[in-house]
């Protein structure tokens, strides 16, 4: 009797020991799945982001105060950080406008050629950013499509490419291909059956889309007006191809490290557009998510 009292006890005992091990099988298995993502993260951004944001705080070349104070000090930084700012916010609202639109449109209706137009319209994700701003040059530009017409019906060329204006058709251009994929993608998950209630209620085509609609796919259109702000706040090829004097941050952060090699005023600058990109993504992350179910 006294052995087979044992047994049950040995097994019970067994069995506590493996579920006590359980939740440190499972920390060992996360550890060793996240260990190559921590290092690449590790060696190829916290490191030099942190080394950015010391050499920030050094003297600047010109000012010879802290490159930081000096953003905010001088005149041509703050141009430079409004302006990039207000080009990318802007080309966010434009491209959320025209290809949210777009993308509902696609997303709803059936017809013969829509899978080649769709392709047509993403094709831009395909194109680097100096190419984009090439084709900008050949649309905008001193021997572009807009220079030849106006040439041949008003003896003047018009241009834009070389101006703000280029700039903000260039990132519109790339920014619209991102907006209809995630919209079409939100479309097909909303349900349906919520604007059949809403018409069934008596609201008109106007009251659905501003209550049912907009609310309901609005967390893809944060998210992804938070992703074209970030993508047109670091956008260099395009702006690059336009003319190295626009006055924006990605080109500021060019020329003060590779033709004044004040590596001070570079990295603050490079500090300060990643933190309001940050900003703007985290956001956008929290208003996304609290809106999530907003319909029902």
């Amino acid at each position: 009797m006294a052995v087979t009292s044992k047994q049950p006890l040995g097994a019970a005992y067994s069995a506590t020991q493996a579920i006590s091990q359980a939740p440190k099988r499972k920390n060992l298995i996360a550890i060793f799945a996240l260990a190559p993502a921590l290092a690449v993260f590790l060696a190829f951004w916290l490191l030099p982001f942190s080394r950015l944001i010391l050499m920030g705080a050094e003297a600047d070349r010109s000012s010879g105060i802290s490159a930081y104070f000096t953003i905010l000090t001088h005149q041509q930084y703050l141009i430079s950080l409004v302006t990039t700012v207000t080009v990318s916010f802007t080309v966010s609202l434009v491209a959320v406008g025209i290809a949210g639109i777009a993308g509902f449109f696609l997303a709803r209706h059936r017809f013969i050629g829509k899978s080649v137009l769709v392709a047509i319209l993403t094709f831009p994700l395909a194109f680097p950013g100096v190419v984009v701003g090439f084709l900008v040059i050949m649309l905008g530009g001193r021997q572009g499509a807009l220079a030849q017409l106006s040439l041949w019906l008003f003896d003047e060329r018009w241009m834009f490419a070389y101006s703000l204006a280029g700039l903000f058709i260039g990132y519109l251009y790339f920014s619209i291909p991102r907006v209809i994929t995630t919209v079409m993608a939100a479309c097909e998950n909303l349900d349906q059956s919520l604007e059949e209630a809403a018409r069934s209620l008596g609201a008109n085509s106007w009251q659905v889309t501003k209550d049912v609609i907009v609310p309901g796919i609005a967390p893809a259109l944060l998210s992804t007006g938070a992703i074209c702000f970030a993508t047109s706040m670091g956008a260099f090829g395009t702006a690059f191809t336009l003319g190295t004097r626009l006055s924006i941050l990605p080109l500021n952060i060019y020329g003060e490290f590779t033709n004044y090699a004040n590596f001070a005023m570079a990295a603050a600058l490079s500090v300060v557009l990643g933190l309001i990109t940050w900003v703007a993504l985290s956001l956008a992350r929290k208003l996304a998510g609290s809106n999530v179910g907003a319909p029902v």
